[in-house]
């Protein structure tokens, strides 16, 4: 099953369901990454992992430590859409990444970036 995704005015499509969200962590200076899953045109969160531990970065439920990162599955509902701050200040831009192929988002400063599933007309 395909799933296609707008991240700003870029259409991306998916050969699965999944895509993964990594950027480094604006005060603590760690990498984040979460990974996402596209259902019913929603966007629901499967696995979130943070490399070390500071402000507002403390591993969720069920965390466990693999390969130099905190790992866990997060249990929220889906949502409709995700909104990236794109202030071009932080310490990396977004990185999308899906199928192999990744796309650096928000890098300069923009208004904040909208990653939703592809309008089905």
């Amino acid at each position: 099953m395909s799933a296609c995704l707008m991240a700003g005015a870029l259409a991306i499509t998916l050969s699965g369901n999944a895509f993964t969200l990594e950027w480094t962590h604006s005060v603590e200076r760690e990498s984040w990454r979460e990974t996402w899953e596209v259902a019913d045109r929603r966007l629901h969160l499967t696995e979130a992992a943070v490399k070390g531990s500071g402000a507002g970065m403390e591993p969720g439920e069920g965390g466990h430590f693999e390969d130099g990162w905190w790992v866990w599955a997060p249990d929220l509902p889906p949502v409709r859409e995700l909104v990236l701050a794109a202030s071009g200040l932080t310490p990396s831009a977004w990185q999308l990444c899906a199928d192999g192929t990744c796309h650096e988002l928000g890098a300069q400063p923009e208004a904040p970036l909208h990653v939703a599933p592809c309008d089905a007309s």
